[in-house]
């Protein structure tokens, strides 16, 4: 065999070998990644279970507290409804179908002004808002009662919390 053979037969040898090495590099690289990436959506989970166990404590309560006659409806709802809102669910879930009375109430209080944004109105325009509002709970007391059985049902009370539980 002659010179040139052995050298390109070397060079070639080590042209694999390092391309065999550099795939070993990436394959490792892309493994890291991987387990990163599995180890971050594990703590993603975590902390929206987490997210979640605190949001069905805090909708569990209220949702009792209106049960009780201890919190009004309008407030109630529209409180539940935006925790509701920021709930993830296991699977796919309608909760505007699922609750529609508690959706009614929330949409007719959503625009209300509260706080120090009603001192911006006359006592006129704050007696009709709240008439509509009072009005709207009374309409829809027996259909939020319904839906605040299920609410409970649904989202349980964290046994674990530090609240006062109903």
């Amino acid at each position: 065999m002659s010179t040139f053979w052995i050298i390109a037969f070397i060079v070639g040898a080590l042209i694999v070998a390092a391309l065999a090495f550099y795939a070993g590099t990436l394959l490792r690289q892309v493994k890291d990644q991987n387990t990163k990436v599995a180890e971050h959506k594990a703590k993603l989970k975590a902390q929206q279970a987490q997210k979640n166990t605190k949001l069905a404590d805090s909708i569990n309560l209220i949702a009792k507290a209106m049960k009780e006659k201890q919190c009004e409806y309008s407030e109630g709802c529209l409180r539940v409804w935006v925790l509701m809102s920021q709930y993830v669910f296991e699977s796919e879930s309608n909760i505007e179908s699922q609750y529609p009375a508690i959706l009614k109430m929330y949409d007719v209080v959503k625009d209300m002004p509260t706080h120090d944004a009603r001192k911006k109105y006359s006592k006129k325009e704050i007696f009709k808002m709240d008439s509509a509002r009072w009005k709207a709970e009374k309409d829809l007391e027996d259909e939020i009662q319904k839906d605040l059985e299920k609410v409970i049902l649904q989202f349980k009370a964290d046994p674990n919390a530090k609240t006062i539980t109903l």
